[in-house]
């Protein structure tokens, strides 16, 4: 019996799934990791403490479910979430930790370049919006910001490409994870001559170009080895989270858009063509060459609510944040939609679409005597998924969407799923299985296989049993709360430039303070 093997290096989190060939999971585990915030803008991750991760859930997957039942890995498919960077020496160790999509210290750059004459030009090429998220700007941040690690790059990497060069020896990135860069031209497939200039570096400094399906050859001996697996077991590069995402979801038609939220979140729709705004809101990434994933990213999904549980839940058992969230979610249930007039902008770690605003912060808004921590509970869901409906609004200005699918653990919770559709007031569908990149890359690997002619027939197998249809009288209440909530969120542009000058500049006096304390202790 043959299995097929998936590994989702997730923002907080690698899950690892095994299917049969008929796509049914066989088994599935988990291993997390942390994102250190040094500062208000910053978050980063270590390299190797992901590697490891990996390492370690995977073995254990093979140890206790593959090998037991005599299954034959046939291929271990990647995926992994858009816009890290890491910068490796001549030899490949890392230089200090990777930056993740979530850090925002680029904004000076981001701002620049965004004021120049070539944003226009580098956006349409790329397809990816110019923001602190994209690596084009965190690697001109490092170039400005850090010259000595900038010297001594050699390379630098997505961490999906890391690990798979510490599995392989092979320095490779597929078309679809390039395409969140800013630095590929989604057009003709090749490093953007424009985007490499304004970064400083060669396209020798980034990984080879290589499509979704291609194989990122043997692992090395070691490994071979350690995870008991033969030398001929495929290693397919893969594609990014949210390009899969969308293709386990089975959103491939017209009329159609998915909606995930796990730790961030998106909306997002499949074509053949482009999406062009001309206010340059949307991505417009890759999957394969002519299939186009279209749409836009929040910073602030389930994290946020993660956030809220952790500092206002009821922890009955240690770090038991599962059971507290169960129970913050069924008091917030009590409560009417609309949360009785209390709003939340959920910005907590700025915000990328619509707003593409890196100094955005989190509000709670229209506050009154009469509000206790329920309505707080619920506000702080409704104003996660406002957020996502104003992607998905300005999305309805260039498609027709008539239903949505749901994935992500988060979007999946029955609370917010309903929310979801009274928000947008469409019919919502859920697989019972809400893990849709894995099932993603399942397809992925089993079309490269030959189990399926090509992914849009691998794409029309997913099925979508679950559905909410949404309230009426929700809806009304929703769209009058929503549109205090939209305007809030440009109104307060110059308050948030505001504080975010005052926090660098307090985290700047920290730091010469910190300084003249050593100074006057020697």
């Amino acid at each position: 019996m043959k299995c097929i093997i998936t590994i989702e290096l997730g923002t907080n989190a690698v899950r690892v799934f095994a299917f049969d060939l008929n796509g049914n999971v066989i088994g599935s585990m988990k291993g997390h990791y942390h994102t250190f915030h040094t500062g208000p803008d910053y978050s980063e991750q270590d390299p190797e403490q992901i590697f490891i991760t990996m390492l370690y859930v995977l073995k254990n997957l093979l140890n206790e479910i593959i090998h037991p039942k005599k299954y034959a890995v046939a291929s271990i498919c990647f995926s992994a979430s858009m816009h890290s960077v890491l910068a490796v020496d001549k030899n490949g160790v890392p230089l200090g930790n990777a930056i993740t999509w979530a850090d925002n210290r680029a904004k000076k750059e981001a701002q620049e370049l965004k004021n120049s004459p070539d944003a226009k030009t580098i956006y349409t090429a790329t397809g990816t919006p110019i923001h602190p998220m994209s690596p084009l700007l965190k690697i001109a941040w490092i170039k400005n910001n850090s010259r000595e690690r900038f010297a001594l790059t050699s390379k630098f990497l997505s961490i999906k490409s890391y690990i798979i060069q510490q599995l392989t020896g092979e320095y490779l990135i597929d078309y679809s994870l390039a395409s969140a860069t800013g630095l590929l031209n989604i057009h003709t497939l090749k490093w953007e001559t424009g985007a490499l200039d304004y970064a400083g570096i060669s396209a020798g400094m980034l990984p080879d170009l290589v499509p979704v399906f291609a194989s990122a050859g043997k692992l090395k001996k070691a490994f071979q080895n350690s995870l008991n697996l033969p030398a001929d077991t495929k290693i397919i590069v893969g594609s990014s989270d949210g390009c899969l995402a969308t293709l386990g979801a089975g959103i491939w038609d017209e009329g159609k858009a998915t909606i995930t939220i796990e730790d961030s979140g998106a909306v997002r729709v499949v074509g053949k063509k482009v999406l062009q705004d001309e206010r340059q809101r949307f991505f417009n990434y890759l999957l394969t060459e002519d299939c186009y994933v279209s749409g836009g990213p929040t910073n602030n999904g389930g994290i946020i609510f993660e956030w809220f549980t952790k500092q206002f839940g009821d922890f009955k058992n240690p770090f038991d944040e599962e059971q507290s969230m169960e129970e913050l979610i069924a008091e917030a249930s009590k409560v009417h939609a609309g949360s009785e007039g209390l709003l939340f902008l959920p910005y907590l770690l700025g915000e990328r679409a619509p707003i593409w605003n890196a100094n955005a912060r989190g509000v709670y808004f229209g506050l009154n005597i009469k509000h206790e921590r329920r309505h707080f509970i619920r506000a702080t869901i409704e104003g996660i998924l406002y957020e996502i409906y104003s992607i998905g609004k300005i999305l309805e200005e260039h498609r027709t969407i008539n239903s949505l699918s749901i994935n992500g653990s988060f979007a999946s919770i029955p609370f917010c799923t309903q929310i979801i559709a009274d928000i947008f007031n469409k019919p919502v569908n859920l697989r019972a299985d809400y893990h849709s990149v894995g099932v993603g890359a399942f397809l992925l690997s089993a079309t490269e296989m030959g189990i399926y002619k090509t992914l849009d027939e691998a794409a029309k197998t997913i099925d979508l049993p679950d559905k909410y249809v949404p309230r009426r009288e929700s809806h009304a209440v929703y769209s009058s709360y929503f549109s205090i909530f939209e305007r809030l969120s440009t109104k307060l542009a110059e308050e948030f430039e505001a504080i975010a000058t005052l926090q660098e500049k307090d985290a700047a006096d920290s730091g010469t303070n910190k300084v003249l304390s050593k100074i006057k202790l020697t």
